[in-house]
């Protein structure tokens, strides 16, 4: 088991020589790149907003249940949910929702067209198939995923207030005492590490997947399957280590 982690290990790293040498034409990467940004952009935000408006407003009332009786303030729970949107749930959340619909796509994508034998065709006539095939998603995954984040972080604090102000658990001025309060901008810089980082990590490990697919429609899935639980796990290790990082005095 280790020689095959260490195999693929270093298969992924030179690997990474063929994605990001200079394209043969411009004019294809680009529009590859922009079909793909609409995709995992506008593709992934409806649930992406979904799940967001419910974990913000679970943080908000289980919080709520949490410090009631105590004597701390009411208005600390927008604080709270802010402050858990920003450094954690936005983008770890986000981002492994994300592995699951356009990782596992990748993937499959990818994969196919290497069980169809496409990738050979186009090595053939001279394609860079791991530039123009991953290149485009890595690049595209960068662009639109940090701006998914930043959309799940907003509607994470309004999933809180929607949780709590109309429903009469507390007072509007409150809620927005709290998110007022002890904000830290440097939070919203780890916030963007996390999602550039993530977003390269569920790309990357995604199309390797697929690019490296044998067999037929088992091994497809299978593919696909590995490229959702390695991106989930890379994100959580990764998670770890930016925080550890970041916040080390």
């Amino acid at each position: 088991m280790e020689k095959n982690l260490l195999f693929h290990l270093g298969r992924f790293v030179s690997w990474h020589k063929q994605i990001f040498r200079k394209p043969e034409n411009w004019r294809m990467y680009y529009k590859e790149t922009v079909r793909l940004m609409y995709d995992i952009g506008l593709g992934s935000l409806p649930l992406v907003a979904i799940i967001s408006i419910f974990i913000g407003a679970v943080t908000a009332v289980q919080f709520y249940y949490q410090l009631d009786g105590t004597f701390i303030p009411t208005y600390y729970i927008g604080y709270i949910v802010r402050d858990m949107a920003i450094i954690e749930l936005a983008g770890t959340f986000t981002c492994i929702v994300l592995a699951g619909k356009i990782g596992s796509n990748m993937a499959a994508e990818i994969g196919g067209m290497r069980q169809k034998e496409h990738i050979d065709a186009m090595e053939i006539m001279g394609v860079n198939t791991a530039a123009y095939l991953v290149m485009p998603k890595i690049l595209a995954g960068f662009l639109m995923i940090p701006v998914l984040v930043s959309i799940a972080m907003l509607v994470n604090i309004a999933g809180g207030y929607l949780a709590t102000v109309p429903t009469g658990i507390f007072l509007h001025s409150d809620y927005v005492r709290g998110l007022r309060s002890f904000f830290i901008p440097y939070y919203v810089f780890m916030m963007y590490v996390k999602a550039f980082s993530f977003a390269y990590l569920l790309t990357s490990i995604s199309c390797y997947q697929g690019y490296f697919v044998t067999g037929g429609s088992i091994e497809l899935g299978q593919a696909s399957t590995r490229a959702v639980v390695y991106s989930c796990i890379a994100i959580i290790v990764a998670d770890y280590l930016i925080a550890v990082l970041l916040t080390a005095v």
